[in-house]
């Protein structure tokens, strides 16, 4: 079958399943697709061929003995902020260029007791901070829908993979829309959890209390079948919360009979492109027709403030966060002093990227004496109006649905030289962040052939009714079965 590579994950488990395939001849499939495209897009930053190959075998034995689970033999690709044993783990910086971790995340290992199948890593903004890809050390990752515009960010490196086949399904990491806004820019769903639903063990920091790991999948049912393999509570994450897992694929149902959708107009922002604008409410009304009932005039005033709040909040946990980067046990280490501090002030000016240590000199200053009650404490009291208004809107609506961004991809460099244009990207997608909510990003139309992404929100862990609103709406619709013309 020369098509292999563009097979969903349901349908790989199929022909797996029935022996058509094997895991072997899935991943020959997908590394002769990533030999085909990877020099156009760049979306990989460690391809572990050898290493996967050996995992494909071990599936088929596994498959051959009928032990055979939905990630089985199934080659996916992860962003290069989660620890891989024996894996380069760079965060896309140059500080840990050559860490190779000892351990494996809590989400690699579950993958890894299903006998799923590890290509590599993918490209990303250094440390996850950025909205393009184009903060990471060593290349910037191409929109497959347009190479000269950016694939979104900050794991635009999995987004990519998954639009261009070179990976059947990726894990991404989200702290202010790094999964949902690559994944609305590049035409493929990708689901943020809700906070503490997903193990952060072995997941590298950049701001501990809105970091989230989560799938990037080609459809919202692959997406179900990611999640019930890495959700679930894991005592070496003491922020993981101990709630049972639901098997999410119960909940992908084809209609939207009685449920309540509200539609926040805070989100349709001033300066929005008006193609964006117009699919989103064509993709609202196709709910609607699906039996859902629709409230055009919700509303979450704060809003407005959470851009401000979140640009404190982020940068000062990545100052205390990064801190540990200080070339002393690992990583980049600058030896040509004789001079302890001198060593760790230049490991970390020549180690950290640009992005990172403006993000790094924001948060200390915002945490320093004098300025913690008045930037600080003021951002943590307007993520709580922030997080309590969305707990009001939820006793009213059982989900809210928005637009991913207010743009379509914009182009390479555009936005690079301009720190606030380029936070704005992420207007629609932090405030859920900052809220702790799941939300996921489904493919909900095009502007002159480039993607526009739906966004929806749910309820603290009801991942359930996101994906059951994400699986119906594609079920009534083909914008997640376009490819890009790669």
């Amino acid at each position: 079958m020369n098509d292999l590579h563009q097979l969903t994950i349901s349908q790989a488990h199929q022909l797996l399943k029935e022996k058509r395939t094997s895991s072997v001849e899935l991943t020959k499939a997908i590394l002769v697709r990533l030999a085909k495209v990877e020099d156009k897009v760049h979306a990989c930053v460690t391809i572990s061929e050898d290493a996967a190959l050996e995992q494909a075998k071990n599936a088929d034995k596994a498959i051959g003995s009928g032990k055979i689970k939905p990630l089985t033999g199934i080659p996916a690709l992860i962003k290069d902020v989660m620890c891989t044993k024996g894996i380069k783990t760079t965060c896309s910086s140059k500080i840990l260029g050559n860490f190779v971790p000892p351990y494996d995340a809590t989400v690699i290992e579950k993958l890894k007791a299903g006998k799923a199948v590890i290509l590599g890593k993918t490209n990303m903004d250094e440390f996850a901070m950025g909205s393009s890809t184009e903060n990471s050390a060593f290349f910037t990752t191409r929109n497959p829908w347009d190479l000269d515009r950016v694939p979104g960010g900050s794991s635009g490196g999995s987004a990519v993979a998954v639009a261009t086949d070179e990976a059947i399904y990726a894990l991404g990491s989200d702290t202010g829309g790094s999964i949902r806004q690559p994944a609305g820019f590049c035409s493929v769903v990708g689901l943020k959890p809700t906070y503490g639903r997903v193990s952060r063990f072995g997941l590298v920091a950049f701001a501990s209390s809105l970091d989230q790991i989560g799938p990037i999948t080609k459809n919202a049912a692959d997406c179900a079948l990611v999640l019930n393999v890495i959700a679930g509570h894991d005592p070496r994450d003491s922020t993981s919360a101990p709630y049972p897992v639901p098997d999410y694929t119960k909940a992908l149902i084809p209609d939207l009979k009685n449920l309540r959708i509200g539609i926040p107009k805070e989100y349709f922002v001033e300066g929005m492109q008006k193609e964006v604008r117009a699919s989103i409410e064509a993709a609202i009304k196709k709910l609607e027709e699906l039996g859902a009932k629709i409230d055009w005039d919700a509303s979450l005033p704060h809003t407005k403030y959470a851009l401000a709040a979140y640009y404190i909040l982020a940068p000062s946990e990545a100052s205390a966060n990064l801190a540990r980067y200080d070339g002393v046990k690992y990583g980049f280490s600058y030896q040509d002093t004789s001079n302890m501090w001198e060593a760790m002030e230049k490991t970390k000016q020549f180690g950290f990227g640009a992005e990172v240590k403006r993000r790094i000199m924001l948060g200390t200053y915002a945490l320093s004496a004098g300025y913690y009650d008045a930037y600080y404490l003021k951002a943590q009291k307007v993520r709580t109006l922030i997080r309590r208004e969305f707990d009001q809107a939820f006793e009213k609506y059982d989900a809210l649905v928005t637009p991913t961004s207010p743009t379509v991809p914009f182009k390479l460099g555009e936005k690079v030289d301009d720190p606030i244009q380029m936070y704005l990207s992420d207007v629609c997608t932090l405030p859920i962040n900052i809220a702790g909510l799941p939300a996921i990003s489904v493919p909900a139309g095009f502007a002159d052939g480039l993607p526009i992404g739906m966004q929806i929100i749910g309820k603290p862990f009801d991942e359930e009714t996101i994906l059951h609103i994400a699986f119906a709406y594609e079920q009534a619709t083909d914008w997640h079965k376009k490819k890009p013309p790669i």
